[in-house]
């Protein structure tokens, strides 16, 4: 039952934010050189890894420079990255992760690997 609402919430929202999602990507890939997404090794259940995905907030490469941030501050992030980490909208390709069934709507973050 929970795959099932799982998937419904997944395709729903994909179909919902689809407008939102495409100018974002361009908007991403307009403001600096690069893809639109970042994804990222995570542990899911029982241990298995997947590719994590996100909206690119952060230059390319920054990852090997440091995992943390440090806040508004950090002179990685894109101007386009601020806002969407504000809102929360760099989160929104994970709709696809938990259409795939590598994580669910409801339930724990996965861990990073």
């Amino acid at each position: 039952m929970i795959r099932f609402f799982d998937v419904v919430f997944s395709v729903l929202g994909i179909v919902f934010l689809s407008p939102l999602l495409i100018i974002v990507y361009i908007m991403i890939i307009i403001e600096s050189k690069g893809g639109g997404f970042y994804t990222q090794q995570r542990v899911g259940l029982n241990g298995i890894d997947f590719k994590l995905i996100k909206f690119r907030s952060m230059a390319v490469g920054s990852d090997k420079k440091g995992l943390i941030t440090i806040g508004d501050n950090d002179g990685r992030i894109t101007r386009i990255g601020l806002f969407i980490r504000k809102f929360k909208i760099d989160e929104l390709p994970q709709l696809f992760n938990v259409l795939v069934g590598d994580m669910s709507i409801v339930g724990p973050r996965p861990e990073v690997s």
